[in-house]
């Protein structure tokens, strides 16, 4: 057992909501069977309103992430029921406490509705010091995320459907900041879903520098370091 079991720093009524959620998503993925993930199409179907939030470890490394960079701004695309956006805010807040600059915002982007009211429900059961950092764009995110961009950003987390990682990463790759820190979820499980993907943060004229982070299914670290001429 690490001895470092949880670097968040929050009200204990916000860890509570967390580890309550994350239970609940760690039952719900018990469920998805081999079958399962060979029928796509159904695949997609038992998904769609099921919770299944980013591995809490894998949080908790966005989190210590985000205070190491002195993150300000970051992109999630993917919010789904909105867990892994608590973890973001949280982060931010702190980040301005450590480093004294003015926290920004989680660019938070989802297209269904129904993750959205029940997102937004925990966000207030979470209260001010989450809520208030929250940019929520409601639709498709290849349009909510093509205007208004912050001119730095500073993290950008991929915990979305594969075939719009590669579309996301390039339409907001131009407001990456140099050593901008790119997290994408389950990049070895789902390595054949994210080929495109893959190919292209390994293109060394594209800036990034990669790492894969052993966690469960992957967790690919990319830093961005600009594009080369």
């Amino acid at each position: 057992m690490s001895p470092f079991p949880n670097a968040v720093v929050a009200p204990s009524h916000i860890l509570k909501l967390l580890d309550h959620l994350h239970a609940i998503s760690s039952q719900q993925e018990s469920q998805i069977t081999a079958e399962r993930l060979r029928d796509k199409q159904g695949f997609d179907e038992f998904m769609r309103d099921k919770l299944i939030a980013l591995d809490q470890d894998k949080c908790w490394f966005v989190y210590q992430t985000c205070l190491s960079i002195g993150a300000k701004n970051v992109i999630e695309a993917g919010t789904s029921y909105g867990v892994s956006t608590i973890y973001l805010s949280l982060a931010l807040s702190r980040s301005s406490t450590i480093y004294g600059h003015t926290p920004g915002k989680v660019i938070a982007t989802e297209n269904e509705p129904s993750k959205i009211t029940q997102a937004r429900k925990y966000w207030q059961e979470c209260g001010d010091e989450v809520e208030r950092l929250i940019d929520l764009r409601e639709g498709n995110l290849l349009e909510t995320l093509a205007k208004d961009l912050p001119d730095q950003v500073d993290l950008l987390l991929l915990d979305i459907w594969s075939p719009l990682a590669l579309p996301t990463l390039k339409l907001v790759q131009p407001n990456l900041r140099k050593g901008a820190v790119v997290i994408t979820d389950n990049i070895v499980g789902s390595a054949d879903r994210y080929k495109d993907l893959i190919e292209y943060l390994k293109d060394g004229k594209n800036g990034f520098n990669n790492i894969n982070v052993p966690y469960s299914k992957g967790l690919a670290v990319s830093v961005y370091q600009g594009r080369q001429a």
